[in-house]
């Protein structure tokens, strides 16, 4: 038994209460962030370091906290790869600490049996850089009134679990009707929807959680719905957010099936694939705008665009073959704009303007990547706004309103930056094998990620 079993054995007995969520700068890694600052050991100066960069005997790497206004870390025990954020009740755009935030993962554990979605909420996230002199916007206002009171900054992480047959490869959550559902895709080749009401609840209320860990051990907790007629597993799933209750789901062999909520409180699943691609879909998106219109990419190079309106053999109403040198892994569709960011195994972000799709031709391309990119995901106001992640263990943060400005050219005496794209515009490190980023939509400027190593939830300074 590996140690990460044993691991997630144990946190499965006691509910992950103690997963650790802590304060990311408190450690002693010496990786873990940006404005990744390069220090030589004699107390040489400080420069930026940039991935892939070489580094003498006498350096070190050391997270520069001045670049994060927040900065958090976590671990579950077994590797979640995949996970999504619970809307809340608590107000939109907040930025005051310390935050709050709800969210459903799932886990890949080394053996198949002890799998879990974890519901989880992440509270007590404090201020981890302290605010600049004269800053007196509310999100620097302290947390208490008495300045006597020693402010507690250590975050805290509650979680409760539904056992999950098979690792989890990918999950999605939405809301419909008055219930908070969440759609898991498993190795086994199902897919499962939960309804994950009650485990909200108990994460608010201590006893609750006590009685749900008492009478949901083992298999408690059914799916309201299972389809089991993908032919294979697959990764590509998504809820709609302007018809709520729809859902697609897309498998390995390359088919692509649309759910409907019916009116007995399930759902209708089209066995009759839309046809289109000619391999494995990686990725999908509903659109934000058109309630019967999705993206999705694939294995085999395309970007195709769907209408579910039309018959499943004709439904594919827009194409972008090779749209990246090989596999197309992630999409992500711009909520204010029409334009879709989509990332590859060639370690490429490409920016796809719908308006002038059928030209097959990318209106951006950025190459800084070194390694496949497995996340992509616009700000959900800020249109211009986006974030990557990969293999290459970095997240960037790009604002393509950015423009080249010739004379930053010669302001920069550092010749390792001056070939960066101007729309770069923070690097953040510290995870191993990135595999999902999100922003947090109600928490100004926050990204969650997960990667082999756990989680990290961050604010920089840069959005």
């Amino acid at each position: 038994m590996s140690e990460a079993d044993e691991q997630m054995e144990v946190a499965e007995d006691q509910n992950i209460e103690d997963a650790m969520l802590e304060n990311a700068s408190d450690g002693d890694d010496d990786d873990d962030g940006d404005g990744t600052e390069q220090k030589e050991e004699n107390g040489g100066k400080a420069k930026v370091y940039l991935p892939g960069g070489k580094m003498s005997n006498d350096e070190e790497l050391v997270c520069d906290e001045s670049a994060y206004i927040m900065l958090h870390q976590a671990q579950t025990g077994a590797p979640c790869l995949s996970f999504d954020i619970v809307s809340d009740p608590l107000g939109d755009d907040r930025e005051q600490f310390p935050l709050t935030a709800y969210l459903v993962s799932g886990t890949q554990a080394a053996r198949t049996h002890v799998n879990s979605v974890i519901v989880m909420k992440m509270s007590n996230l404090t201020r981890t850089s302290k605010p600049s002199d004269g800053d007196d916007s509310d999100e620097d206002e302290a947390v208490s009134d008495d300045e006597d009171v020693e402010e507690d900054t250590t975050p805290v992480l509650s979680s409760v679990m539904i056992k999950h047959p098979g690792c989890v490869n990918r999950l999605r959550v939405t809301t419909f009707g008055n219930a908070q559902y969440v759609a898991s895709w498993s190795e086994m080749g199902r897919v499962h929807i939960y309804n994950i009401n009650e485990q909200l609840a108990a994460l608010d209320d201590s006893q609750a959680r006590k009685t749900y860990q008492a009478n949901k051990t083992g298999d408690g907790v059914k799916p309201d719905y299972t389809f089991s007629g993908h032919q294979k597993e697959g990764f590509a799933i998504d809820w709609s957010t302007t018809k709520r209750g729809m859902l697609a789901t897309g498998d390995c062999r390359r088919d692509i099936h649309i759910w409907r909520p019916n009116d007995k409180g399930s759902w209708n699943v089209d066995q009759r694939p839309l046809v289109g691609h000619t391999d494995s879909v990686e990725d999908i998106q509903w659109s934000p705008n058109e309630g019967d219109v999705l993206a999705s990419c694939s294995v085999d190079k395309s970007i195709r665009i769907w209408d579910c309106r039309a018959a499943p053999s004709k439904a594919c109403m827009l194409t972008a073959e090779n749209a990246h040198e090989s596999d197309v892994n992630v999409i992500s569709w711009n909520r204010n704009e029409p334009l879709i960011a989509s990332g590859g195994d060639d370690g490429v972000l490409q920016i796809w303007d719908l308006r002038q799709f059928q030209s097959k031709t990318p209106v951006a391309t950025f190459k800084h990547h070194t390694d496949h990119i497995t996340t992509v995901e616009w700000h959900p106001k800020e249109s211009t706004i986006l974030a990557s992640g990969g293999d290459d263990d970095q997240i960037a943060l790009w604002d393509l309103s950015v423009e080249k400005d010739d004379a930053d050219d010669t302001a920069n005496d550092d010749p390792n930056l001056k070939d960066l794209p101007p729309q770069l515009l923070f690097i953040h490190q510290g995870q191993s094998e990135i595999k999902e980023l999100h922003w947090h939509p109600q928490l100004k400027g926050v990204i969650l990620s997960t990667a082999h190593t756990g989680f990290n939830v961050f604010r920089t300074i840069s959005v």
